[in-house]
Protein backbone atom coordinates (compact mmCIF):
# COMPACT_ATOMS: atom_id res chain seq x y z
CA UNK A 1 0.00 0.00 0.00
CA UNK A 2 2.87 2.16 0.67
CA UNK A 3 0.71 2.09 -2.85
CA UNK A 4 0.63 14.53 -24.45
CA UNK A 5 -1.14 16.41 -26.66
CA UNK A 6 -1.65 13.89 -29.17
CA UNK A 7 -3.03 11.02 -26.22
CA UNK A 8 -5.33 14.07 -25.50
CA UNK A 9 -6.38 15.04 -28.62
CA UNK A 10 -7.22 11.15 -28.96
CA UNK A 11 -9.21 10.79 -25.73
CA UNK A 12 -11.29 14.15 -26.88
CA UNK A 13 -11.98 13.04 -29.72
CA UNK A 14 -13.01 9.51 -29.37
CA UNK A 15 -16.33 8.52 -27.29
CA UNK A 16 -15.10 5.76 -24.71
CA UNK A 17 -17.13 2.70 -25.23
CA UNK A 18 -20.10 3.00 -22.35
CA UNK A 19 -20.52 -0.52 -22.20
CA UNK A 20 -17.29 -1.23 -20.53
CA UNK A 21 -16.75 2.21 -19.03
CA UNK A 22 -14.40 5.42 -19.45
CA UNK A 23 -11.14 4.46 -20.98
CA UNK A 24 -8.19 6.87 -21.13
CA UNK A 25 -5.82 6.25 -18.24
CA UNK A 26 -2.55 4.33 -18.86
CA UNK A 27 -2.63 3.20 -15.53
CA UNK A 28 -4.61 2.35 -12.61
CA UNK A 29 -7.58 5.28 -11.81
CA UNK A 30 -6.18 6.16 -8.20
CA UNK A 31 -9.09 8.97 -7.12
CA UNK A 32 -11.93 9.67 -8.44
CA UNK A 33 -14.62 12.96 -7.56
CA UNK A 34 -18.20 13.90 -9.64
CA UNK A 35 -19.28 17.59 -9.84
CA UNK A 36 -22.54 18.61 -7.51
CA UNK A 37 -24.91 18.70 -10.89
CA UNK A 38 -23.82 15.05 -11.85
CA UNK A 39 -22.50 16.07 -14.98
CA UNK A 40 -18.56 15.98 -14.63
CA UNK A 41 -16.14 13.54 -13.15
CA UNK A 42 -12.60 13.98 -12.28
CA UNK A 43 -10.25 10.60 -12.24
CA UNK A 44 -6.60 10.66 -11.24
CA UNK A 45 -4.04 7.49 -11.79
CA UNK A 46 -0.83 6.30 -11.27
CA UNK A 47 -0.06 7.52 -15.22
CA UNK A 48 0.38 10.62 -13.55
CA UNK A 49 -2.20 12.58 -15.30
CA UNK A 50 -6.05 13.26 -14.10
CA UNK A 51 -8.68 13.15 -16.80
CA UNK A 52 -11.90 15.15 -17.18
CA UNK A 53 -14.71 13.37 -17.87
CA UNK A 54 -18.56 14.45 -19.38
CA UNK A 55 -20.88 12.42 -17.92
CA UNK A 56 -23.29 12.85 -20.17
CA UNK A 57 -21.49 12.14 -23.43
CA UNK A 58 -19.13 9.38 -22.30
CA UNK A 59 -16.12 11.25 -23.40
CA UNK A 60 -12.79 13.27 -21.94
CA UNK A 61 -12.88 17.25 -22.28
CA UNK A 62 -9.31 17.14 -20.87
CA UNK A 63 -6.01 15.28 -19.63
CA UNK A 64 -4.41 17.58 -16.76
CA UNK A 65 -0.71 17.26 -16.26
CA UNK A 66 1.49 18.79 -13.89
CA UNK A 67 2.91 16.16 -10.98
CA UNK A 68 5.43 14.12 -11.19
CA UNK A 69 4.47 10.79 -9.73
CA UNK A 70 0.55 9.42 -9.80
CA UNK A 71 -2.10 11.51 -8.81
CA UNK A 72 -3.42 10.00 -5.80
CA UNK A 73 -6.80 12.15 -4.71
CA UNK A 74 -9.26 14.84 -7.11
CA UNK A 75 -11.61 16.98 -5.81
CA UNK A 76 -13.95 19.79 -7.41
CA UNK A 77 -14.91 22.98 -6.24
CA UNK A 78 -18.48 24.34 -5.87
CA UNK A 79 -17.42 27.09 -8.92
CA UNK A 80 -16.19 24.16 -11.24
CA UNK A 81 -12.72 24.40 -11.08
CA UNK A 82 -10.86 20.74 -10.48
CA UNK A 83 -8.55 20.11 -7.57
CA UNK A 84 -5.38 17.39 -8.15
CA UNK A 85 -2.61 16.28 -5.36
CA UNK A 86 -0.25 13.63 -5.83
CA UNK A 87 2.89 11.60 -5.00
CA UNK A 88 4.80 15.02 -5.58
CA UNK A 89 3.30 16.51 -2.71
CA UNK A 90 1.84 19.23 -5.12
CA UNK A 91 -1.73 20.42 -4.72
CA UNK A 92 -2.69 22.10 -8.20
CA UNK A 93 -6.15 24.57 -8.96
CA UNK A 94 -6.94 23.43 -12.43
CA UNK A 95 -10.01 25.84 -14.60
CA UNK A 96 -12.11 24.35 -16.96
CA UNK A 97 -10.61 24.42 -20.13
CA UNK A 98 -7.06 25.21 -19.08
CA UNK A 99 -4.27 23.03 -20.08
CA UNK A 100 -2.08 24.38 -17.20
CA UNK A 101 -2.96 24.86 -13.54
CA UNK A 102 -4.25 28.04 -12.38
CA UNK A 103 -1.78 27.57 -8.87
CA UNK A 104 0.26 24.77 -8.35
CA UNK A 105 2.14 24.19 -4.88
CA UNK A 106 3.95 22.30 -2.70
CA UNK A 107 2.17 21.49 0.07
CA UNK A 108 3.84 18.26 1.87
CA UNK A 109 7.00 16.67 1.90
CA UNK A 110 6.08 12.97 0.98
CA UNK A 111 3.18 12.10 -0.82
CA UNK A 112 -0.18 13.35 -0.74
CA UNK A 113 -2.89 10.25 0.04
CA UNK A 114 -6.21 12.40 0.12
CA UNK A 115 -7.26 15.88 -0.32
CA UNK A 116 -11.24 17.02 0.45
CA UNK A 117 -13.23 19.83 0.12
CA UNK A 118 -14.44 22.14 3.30
CA UNK A 119 -18.52 22.12 3.56
CA UNK A 120 -18.28 25.63 2.10
CA UNK A 121 -15.95 25.26 -0.31
CA UNK A 122 -13.64 28.06 1.26
CA UNK A 123 -10.44 25.45 2.05
CA UNK A 124 -8.85 22.17 0.97
CA UNK A 125 -7.14 19.69 3.54
CA UNK A 126 -5.01 17.43 2.31
CA UNK A 127 -3.36 13.79 4.39
CA UNK A 128 0.35 13.14 3.42
CA UNK A 129 2.82 10.81 4.26
CA UNK A 130 4.70 13.02 6.21
CA UNK A 131 2.92 12.41 9.02
CA UNK A 132 0.60 15.49 8.90
CA UNK A 133 -2.81 16.90 7.82
CA UNK A 134 -2.80 20.38 6.72
CA UNK A 135 -5.69 22.53 5.49
CA UNK A 136 -5.05 25.21 2.74
CA UNK A 137 -7.18 28.24 1.75
CA UNK A 138 -8.57 27.85 -1.83
CA UNK A 139 -8.48 31.81 -2.78
CA UNK A 140 -4.80 31.85 -2.49
CA UNK A 141 -3.29 28.77 -1.23
CA UNK A 142 -2.21 30.24 2.27
CA UNK A 143 -1.88 27.28 4.96
CA UNK A 144 -4.03 27.81 7.42
CA UNK A 145 -3.72 25.12 9.67
CA UNK A 146 -1.48 22.37 10.35
CA UNK A 147 -2.55 19.11 11.56
CA UNK A 148 0.34 16.58 13.66
CA UNK A 149 -0.04 13.37 16.20
CA UNK A 150 0.00 10.56 14.07
CA UNK A 151 3.32 8.33 14.02
CA UNK A 152 3.41 7.51 10.56
CA UNK A 153 1.56 7.86 7.43
CA UNK A 154 -1.82 9.93 7.28
CA UNK A 155 -3.82 7.61 4.76
CA UNK A 156 -7.22 10.03 4.35
CA UNK A 157 -8.40 13.14 5.80
CA UNK A 158 -12.74 14.07 6.24
CA UNK A 159 -14.77 17.20 6.85
CA UNK A 160 -17.31 16.71 9.36
CA UNK A 161 -20.34 19.18 8.73
CA UNK A 162 -19.54 21.47 11.01
CA UNK A 163 -15.83 22.04 9.52
CA UNK A 164 -14.14 19.67 12.08
CA UNK A 165 -11.69 17.20 10.70
CA UNK A 166 -11.11 13.48 10.91
CA UNK A 167 -7.48 12.21 9.87
CA UNK A 168 -6.61 8.54 9.76
CA UNK A 169 -3.32 6.52 9.51
CA UNK A 170 -1.18 3.70 9.33
CA UNK A 171 -0.74 4.36 13.51
CA UNK A 172 -4.23 2.92 13.83
CA UNK A 173 -5.60 5.84 14.95
CA UNK A 174 -8.57 7.80 13.75
CA UNK A 175 -8.23 11.65 15.25
CA UNK A 176 -10.66 13.96 15.42
CA UNK A 177 -9.97 17.99 15.05
CA UNK A 178 -12.44 20.56 16.70
CA UNK A 179 -12.39 23.67 14.64
CA UNK A 180 -11.37 25.51 17.70
CA UNK A 181 -7.95 24.13 17.78
CA UNK A 182 -8.14 22.15 20.63
CA UNK A 183 -6.38 18.80 20.70
CA UNK A 184 -7.69 16.03 18.92
CA UNK A 185 -9.57 13.09 20.11
CA UNK A 186 -7.55 9.81 19.40
CA UNK A 187 -9.63 6.82 18.62
CA UNK A 188 -7.68 3.51 18.66
CA UNK A 189 -7.90 0.86 15.89
CA UNK A 190 -6.63 -2.63 15.91
CA UNK A 191 -5.67 -2.01 12.86
CA UNK A 192 -3.65 0.77 10.21
CA UNK A 193 -6.36 2.94 8.73
CA UNK A 194 -6.42 3.45 5.01
CA UNK A 195 -9.85 5.69 4.23
CA UNK A 196 -12.60 8.16 5.24
CA UNK A 197 -16.23 8.73 4.12
CA UNK A 198 -18.60 11.06 6.63
CA UNK A 199 -22.40 10.85 6.75
CA UNK A 200 -24.42 13.78 6.47
CA UNK A 201 -25.27 12.95 10.45
CA UNK A 202 -21.54 13.38 11.08
CA UNK A 203 -21.42 9.63 11.64
CA UNK A 204 -17.76 9.10 10.28
CA UNK A 205 -16.45 5.67 8.55
CA UNK A 206 -13.12 4.37 8.80
CA UNK A 207 -11.64 1.18 6.43
CA UNK A 208 -9.26 -0.46 8.17
CA UNK A 209 -6.69 -2.98 6.93
CA UNK A 210 -8.36 -5.77 8.31
CA UNK A 211 -11.30 -5.39 5.96
CA UNK A 212 -13.72 -3.97 8.58
CA UNK A 213 -15.36 -0.63 8.18
CA UNK A 214 -15.49 1.08 11.41
CA UNK A 215 -18.68 3.23 12.07
CA UNK A 216 -17.83 6.27 14.59
CA UNK A 217 -20.06 9.08 15.96
CA UNK A 218 -19.08 12.64 15.82
CA UNK A 219 -18.12 13.17 19.04
CA UNK A 220 -15.94 9.61 18.79
CA UNK A 221 -17.82 7.15 20.31
CA UNK A 222 -17.72 3.28 18.46
CA UNK A 223 -20.98 2.80 17.09
CA UNK A 224 -20.11 -0.47 14.67
CA UNK A 225 -17.57 -3.11 13.20
CA UNK A 226 -18.71 -3.99 9.94
CA UNK A 227 -17.29 -7.11 7.97
CA UNK A 228 -17.03 -5.51 4.79
CA UNK A 229 -13.95 -7.89 2.64
CA UNK A 230 -11.38 -10.42 3.78
CA UNK A 231 -8.70 -7.95 2.08
CA UNK A 232 -7.92 -4.56 3.03
CA UNK A 233 -10.09 -1.55 2.68
CA UNK A 234 -8.45 1.00 0.24
CA UNK A 235 -11.36 3.39 -0.90
CA UNK A 236 -14.50 4.44 0.75
CA UNK A 237 -17.37 6.40 -0.32
CA UNK A 238 -20.91 7.93 1.30
CA UNK A 239 -23.87 8.35 -0.35
CA UNK A 240 -25.13 11.67 -0.88
CA UNK A 241 -28.52 10.75 1.12
CA UNK A 242 -26.19 8.88 4.20
CA UNK A 243 -28.21 5.68 3.69
CA UNK A 244 -25.19 3.61 1.75
CA UNK A 245 -21.50 3.41 2.30
CA UNK A 246 -19.42 1.42 -0.44
CA UNK A 247 -16.16 -0.08 0.62
CA UNK A 248 -13.76 -1.43 -1.76
CA UNK A 249 -10.92 -3.62 -1.77
CA UNK A 250 -7.93 -4.70 -3.44
CA UNK A 251 -9.70 -8.22 -4.69
CA UNK A 252 -11.98 -6.18 -6.97
CA UNK A 253 -15.28 -6.53 -4.77
CA UNK A 254 -17.00 -3.44 -3.59
CA UNK A 255 -19.64 -3.64 -0.56
CA UNK A 256 -22.04 -1.62 -0.35
CA UNK A 257 -23.04 -0.81 3.39
CA UNK A 258 -26.49 -0.16 4.94
CA UNK A 259 -25.55 2.85 6.65
CA UNK A 260 -28.85 2.55 9.73
CA UNK A 261 -28.47 -1.66 10.11
CA UNK A 262 -24.25 -1.44 9.83
CA UNK A 263 -24.73 -4.45 7.77
CA UNK A 264 -23.43 -5.14 3.94
CA UNK A 265 -26.55 -5.21 1.61
CA UNK A 266 -24.79 -6.54 -1.62
CA UNK A 267 -21.25 -6.31 -2.85
CA UNK A 268 -20.19 -5.24 -6.83
CA UNK A 269 -17.99 -8.15 -8.63
CA UNK A 270 -15.68 -7.26 -11.59
CA UNK A 271 -15.00 -3.49 -11.10
CA UNK A 272 -11.41 -3.71 -11.98
CA UNK A 273 -8.75 -5.56 -9.52
CA UNK A 274 -7.76 -4.02 -7.97
CA UNK A 275 -10.92 -1.06 -6.78
CA UNK A 276 -8.91 1.72 -5.59
CA UNK A 277 -11.63 4.34 -5.97
CA UNK A 278 -15.41 5.56 -5.03
CA UNK A 279 -17.50 8.06 -5.71
CA UNK A 280 -21.54 9.13 -6.05
CA UNK A 281 -23.27 10.74 -8.52
CA UNK A 282 -24.96 13.40 -6.36
CA UNK A 283 -28.16 11.70 -6.90
CA UNK A 284 -27.07 8.48 -4.97
CA UNK A 285 -28.57 6.79 -8.12
CA UNK A 286 -24.91 5.98 -9.42
CA UNK A 287 -21.43 5.12 -8.18
CA UNK A 288 -18.45 5.10 -10.04
CA UNK A 289 -15.40 2.92 -9.93
CA UNK A 290 -11.72 3.38 -10.82
CA UNK A 291 -9.61 -0.14 -10.47
CA UNK A 292 -6.42 -1.45 -11.81
CA UNK A 293 -7.97 -2.34 -15.17
CA UNK A 294 -7.55 1.29 -15.86
CA UNK A 295 -11.32 2.20 -16.20
CA UNK A 296 -13.98 4.24 -14.87
CA UNK A 297 -17.20 1.62 -14.25
CA UNK A 298 -20.55 2.88 -13.39
CA UNK A 299 -23.01 1.00 -11.39
CA UNK A 300 -26.98 0.91 -9.96
CA UNK A 301 -25.95 1.91 -6.77
CA UNK A 302 -29.60 0.65 -6.08
CA UNK A 303 -29.62 -2.90 -7.14
CA UNK A 304 -25.68 -3.28 -7.60
CA UNK A 305 -26.09 -3.85 -11.63
CA UNK A 306 -23.42 -2.72 -13.92
CA UNK A 307 -24.49 0.11 -16.34
CA UNK A 308 -23.77 -1.38 -19.44
CA UNK A 309 -22.07 -5.00 -20.07
CA UNK A 310 -19.44 -5.75 -17.79
CA UNK A 311 -16.26 -6.62 -20.27
CA UNK A 312 -13.59 -7.55 -17.78
CA UNK A 313 -11.27 -6.01 -20.10
CA UNK A 314 -8.12 -6.22 -17.88
CA UNK A 315 -4.89 -4.26 -18.54
CA UNK A 316 -2.69 -6.63 -21.43
CA UNK A 317 -0.81 -8.94 -19.24
CA UNK A 318 2.95 -8.53 -19.95
CA UNK A 319 3.45 -11.75 -18.22
CA UNK A 320 2.00 -14.08 -20.55
CA UNK A 321 4.17 -16.29 -22.38
CA UNK A 322 6.93 -15.66 -19.77
CA UNK A 323 6.30 -18.60 -17.78
CA UNK A 324 5.94 -18.46 -13.90
CA UNK A 325 9.94 -18.23 -12.95
CA UNK A 326 10.90 -16.82 -9.70
CA UNK A 327 11.77 -13.81 -11.26
CA UNK A 328 8.18 -13.38 -12.89
CA UNK A 329 7.17 -13.70 -9.38
CA UNK A 330 9.16 -11.24 -8.43
CA UNK A 331 8.42 -8.60 -11.19
CA UNK A 332 4.66 -8.89 -10.40
CA UNK A 333 5.25 -6.09 -7.51
CA UNK A 334 6.22 -3.85 -10.65
CA UNK A 335 3.86 -4.88 -12.75
CA UNK A 336 1.60 -2.02 -12.27
CA UNK A 337 4.27 0.67 -12.56
CA UNK A 338 6.00 -0.74 -15.85
CA UNK A 339 5.15 -2.11 -19.33
CA UNK A 340 7.65 -4.60 -20.70
CA UNK A 341 6.58 -4.38 -24.69
CA UNK A 342 8.03 -2.53 -27.23
CA UNK A 343 4.76 -1.10 -27.86
CA UNK A 344 4.32 -0.67 -23.73
CA UNK A 345 3.14 3.01 -22.88
CA UNK A 346 4.25 4.67 -20.12
CA UNK A 347 2.48 4.30 -16.86
CA UNK A 348 3.43 5.35 -13.24
CA UNK A 349 6.68 4.40 -14.66
CA UNK A 350 8.56 4.29 -18.46
CA UNK A 351 8.52 0.78 -20.05
CA UNK A 352 11.34 -1.10 -19.77
CA UNK A 353 11.29 -2.40 -23.39
CA UNK A 354 15.18 -2.05 -23.79
CA UNK A 355 16.46 -1.23 -20.10
CA UNK A 356 19.54 -2.70 -20.16
CA UNK A 357 21.90 -0.37 -21.82
CA UNK A 358 19.77 2.91 -21.47
CA UNK A 359 21.09 5.66 -19.94
CA UNK A 360 18.52 6.55 -16.81
CA UNK A 361 15.86 9.35 -17.36
CA UNK A 362 15.61 8.84 -21.11
CA UNK A 363 12.94 7.41 -22.30
CA UNK A 364 10.84 9.51 -24.58
CA UNK A 365 7.43 10.89 -23.26
CA UNK A 366 7.64 10.26 -19.66
CA UNK A 367 8.16 13.40 -17.17
CA UNK A 368 10.84 12.19 -15.23
CA UNK A 369 11.96 14.11 -11.79
CA UNK A 370 14.26 17.10 -12.59
CA UNK A 371 16.76 14.88 -9.82
CA UNK A 372 16.28 11.97 -12.08
CA UNK A 373 17.15 13.24 -15.50
CA UNK A 374 20.23 14.65 -14.16
CA UNK A 375 21.35 11.30 -13.00
CA UNK A 376 24.58 10.16 -14.42
CA UNK A 377 23.56 6.71 -14.73
CA UNK A 378 23.40 3.63 -17.31
CA UNK A 379 21.13 0.89 -16.43
CA UNK A 380 22.89 -2.88 -16.28
CA UNK A 381 22.36 -5.72 -14.94
CA UNK A 382 24.56 -4.68 -11.92
CA UNK A 383 23.08 -1.25 -11.19
CA UNK A 384 19.12 -2.81 -11.62
CA UNK A 385 20.70 -5.26 -8.86
CA UNK A 386 22.23 -2.65 -6.66
CA UNK A 387 19.17 -0.24 -7.32
CA UNK A 388 16.70 -2.86 -5.69
CA UNK A 389 20.39 -3.99 -3.37
CA UNK A 390 20.05 0.05 -1.55
CA UNK A 391 16.63 1.12 -2.72
CA UNK A 392 15.66 3.79 -5.23
CA UNK A 393 15.95 6.63 -2.66
CA UNK A 394 19.32 6.02 -1.48
CA UNK A 395 20.65 4.78 -4.77
CA UNK A 396 18.37 7.52 -6.98
CA UNK A 397 17.58 10.48 -5.27
CA UNK A 398 15.06 12.28 -6.10
CA UNK A 399 13.00 9.47 -7.72
CA UNK A 400 9.34 9.22 -8.00
CA UNK A 401 9.46 5.43 -7.66
CA UNK A 402 8.05 3.92 -4.28
CA UNK A 403 11.15 2.91 -1.66
CA UNK A 404 11.06 -1.05 -2.29
CA UNK A 405 14.28 -3.31 -1.52
CA UNK A 406 14.85 -6.88 -2.22
CA UNK A 407 17.41 -8.10 0.65
CA UNK A 408 17.44 -11.19 -1.12
CA UNK A 409 20.82 -11.99 -3.55
CA UNK A 410 18.47 -14.70 -5.24
CA UNK A 411 15.46 -12.35 -5.40
CA UNK A 412 17.53 -9.51 -6.88
CA UNK A 413 19.41 -12.28 -9.61
CA UNK A 414 15.99 -14.09 -10.54
CA UNK A 415 14.76 -10.53 -11.44
CA UNK A 416 17.39 -9.30 -13.66
CA UNK A 417 17.41 -12.71 -16.00
CA UNK A 418 13.83 -12.52 -15.87
CA UNK A 419 14.26 -8.89 -17.34
CA UNK A 420 16.86 -10.02 -19.50
CA UNK A 421 14.67 -12.33 -21.20
CA UNK A 422 11.50 -10.09 -21.16
CA UNK A 423 13.02 -6.64 -22.26
CA UNK A 424 14.62 -7.59 -25.08
CA UNK A 425 18.67 -6.92 -23.27
CA UNK A 426 21.02 -5.13 -25.88
CA UNK A 427 24.50 -6.74 -26.61
CA UNK A 428 27.09 -6.18 -24.17
CA UNK A 429 25.10 -5.28 -21.20
CA UNK A 430 26.72 -8.93 -19.42
CA UNK A 431 29.03 -8.56 -17.08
Amino acid sequence: MRLVIALAAALLATPAPAQEGLRGHGGPVRALAASRDGGVAISGSFDQSAIVWSLKTDTARAVLRTHEGSVNAVAILPDGRFVTAGEDGVIALWRAGDAEPERRFKAHEAPIASLVVSPDGASLASAGWDETARVYAVADGRLLRTLEGHRGQVNAVAFLPDGALATAGYDATLRLWPTDGATARVIEAATPLNALAVLPDGRIAAGGADGNVLLVSESGEMLAHVEAAETPIIALAASPDGASLAAASPRGSVAIIDAASAKVRFTLNGPGLPVWSLAYAPDGRTLLTGGGDRLVRRWDARTGEHIGAVLQTAAPDDLAGLGDTRGAQVFRACAVCHSLRPDGENRAGPTLHGVFGRRAGSVPGYAYSQAFRALDLVWTPQTVARLFELGPQAYTPGTKMPEQTLSSPQDRDALIEFLRAATGEKTGSRP
